[in-house]
């Protein structure tokens, strides 16, 4: 298979496993914003094909999303839910995968470094924007946005770090990527 043709079903690949994980949420409480498995879809996606396709991936997802397609929390899709309260981390997600992307090549550690760099990005894209559209001061976006979000965050990375990992490496000995 071609090279060119390789990168291409991997981009979709990976896009269509971000679109079928990230819709699967579950409300809590004490925030607007829904615990998902988006990051999680997203930090895999970046370890497995790097910084450039990865961020392709999640832009194609991002897009996807805004276009109408039922990919975002709950199963919702439309420039509503990306204009709306949680739009930040939506759009947060490209900063995500770029910064995490610029990390990808090397080892474990620098790998989950550019983890936890990029969700900064996404938890600041995510917090301006919920203090925008929520009338929230900055404590309150942080304390609602952010807080709740931290372990199961770094849960997330640390599954995706070494899955992705394993399966990046399969792959490239296949010849598959």
């Amino acid at each position: 298979m071609k090279k060119s043709v390789k990168k291409i079903v991997s981009i979709a690949l990976m896009t269509a496993v971000i679109c079928v994980i990230s819709p699967f949420a579950i409300a809590i409480p004490v925030s607007p914003v829904p615990v998902s498995l988006a990051t999680f879809a997203i930090y895999l996606t970046v370890v497995i094909l790097g910084w450039k396709d990865g961020t392709i991936s999640v832009m194609v997802y991002v897009l996807l999303g805004f276009a109408g397609a039922p990919v975002f929390t709950g199963f919702a899709g439309g420039a509503g839910k990306v204009l709306g309260p949680t739009g930040g981390y939506i759009i947060g997600y490209i900063f995500l995968a770029f910064v995490e992307g610029a990390f990808v090549e090397g080892a474990r550690a620098k790998i989950f470094l550019g983890m936890v760099l990029g969700t900064i990005v996404l938890y600041l894209f995510g917090t301006v924007w919920l203090m925008h559209q929520a009338g929230l001061t900055l404590v309150s976006a942080f304390s609602v946005g952010v807080l709740p979000f931290v372990i199961g965050d770094i849960a997330k990375m640390i599954a995706a770090l070494f899955a992705g990992t394993k399966i990046r490496n399969a792959l490239i000995k296949s010849n598959l990527l």
